[in-house]
């Protein structure tokens, strides 16, 4: 990529600061493997980053899956501010989105939701019916139920990057049309398309109200919303669920349509950490549920890039979890098996009983699953230092 002079600054100060600061991270191991050799797909999405960093002149789309990990939004959110630190106004919409609200769970920390009225939700771990690429639903019949998507970050910060959007794509199904609700008495209709409801805005926004028309009965499942704009740029979106395996994922029957609404160049597995939660895990099992996430990937997009994040060190029962290394091996196989991409997070964080190290020094929490903020947002500057490494 033409970004030389960048990506010298991004070697020079960020990976020998963390190198510094916390010596028990393996910076020398921080790079993206080829177990597969060369990726032509991932060589493709270098080529579009660099189009639309140079010139202006493609649309880039990311999607991160997996558990808490990726709910929790600060790990996707700092990669997500990093690729649009790249270039001034490479903004392309917010992206997936969900109104978590409505479940009474954390919502990534990069917007906030708010939800009113009676809204029956359900999740990918048991779902009680159909869900899409969110991995949930909530399902209202009263006319009064609403909810809020407001783009303003709960984590405010120096240099926060704002969104805004002007198209809107609302995904679900059900007897009732939904709207869009911009005042007490200006109420938005969509058009249809498909199992899409588009609505198109009179101008850019950062927030949208989301309820359900007065005509006609029954219910409306919302299963997702996807936030756009007009003009080219870069969207890093994410659909992560707590304690999601790989199994939960195989449960959103509507999870290969809605990732038509998305179209990603590239998807960031980091689904494995609640596979190894409890007993009975089987590496084949694992292998075979992912095989099955790729193949709906590829029917959408037969180039999509596919990078394995790796899983981290962990606890389970209060002992270091034995299988990790497992789903490690089983990753960089998949890799190979696809021509993907494989990071290395296990053996970069510092292998087996890491995680109490990191705890220690302030980067995991206490249940030794989970990573503190500042834990997320140094895996966040770890990947996307090993991805602009990889462009050279």
């Amino acid at each position: 990529m033409k970004r030389a002079v960048l990506l010298a600054i991004l070697l020079v100060t960020v990976l020998p600061l963390h190198g510094r600061r916390y010596p028990f991270v393996r910076i020398e191991k921080n790079e993206l493997q080829f177990p597969g050799g060369p990726s032509a797909d991932y060589a493709l999405f270098l080529r579009k980053l660099d189009s639309l960093v140079t010139s202006g002149s493609a649309d880039v789309r990311i999607l991160h899956v997996g558990g808490s990990h990726v709910q929790g939004g600060t790990w996707t959110d700092r990669l997500r501010r990093s690729f649009l630190a790249l270039r001034y106004g490479m903004d392309g919409g917010r992206g997936l989105v969900f109104p978590f609200a409505a479940a009474s769970v954390n919502t990534p920390v990069s917007y906030t939701t708010t939800a009113v009225g009676n809204w029956e939700t359900t999740r990918c771990l048991r779902p009680d019916r159909t869900i899409g690429l969110t991995g949930m639903g909530a399902t209202a019949a009263d006319t009064s139920a609403r909810v809020v998507i407001d783009l303003l970050p709960r984590e405010n910060r120096i240099m926060q990057q704002h969104y805004c959007f002007n198209r809107v794509t609302v995904m679900g199904y059900g007897d009732r049309e939904p709207v869009l609700l911009l005042s007490k008495k200006d109420t938005l209709w969509g058009r249809p398309e498909g199992d899409f409801w588009k609505f198109d805005l009179p101008a850019y926004t950062d927030w949208i109200q989301l309820g359900l028309s007065r005509t006609g009965t029954g219910s409306y499942t919302l299963e997702g919303v996807y936030l756009d704009k007009t003009v080219k740029g870069f969207t890093y979106s994410e659909a992560g669920v707590n304690g999601a395996a790989t199994s939960s994922w195989l449960k959103c029957d509507d999870w290969e349509r809605d990732l038509r609404v998305v179209r990603p160049d590239m998807v960031v597995f980091s689904i494995g950490i609640n596979d190894i939660q409890g007993p009975g895990f089987s590496v084949d099992r694992f292998k075979s549920n992912y095989r099955e996430l790729i193949r709906k990937v590829k029917r959408v997009n037969p180039h999509c890039a596919l990078l394995f994040t790796g899983i981290n060190d962990s606890h389970y029962r209060r002992q270091v979890n034995p299988h990790t290394e497992e789903v490690e091996a089983a990753m960089s196989e998949l890799a190979k098996e696809y021509r993907g991409v494989f990071w290395d997070m296990y053996e970069i964080m510092g292998g087996w009983g890491s995680m109490e190290v990191w705890r220690e020094a302030g980067l995991a929490q206490s249940d030794l699953v989970h990573f503190t903020p500042d834990g997320y947002r140094l895996l966040g500057d770890l990947l996307f230092d090993a991805i602009m490494s990889s462009a050279r």
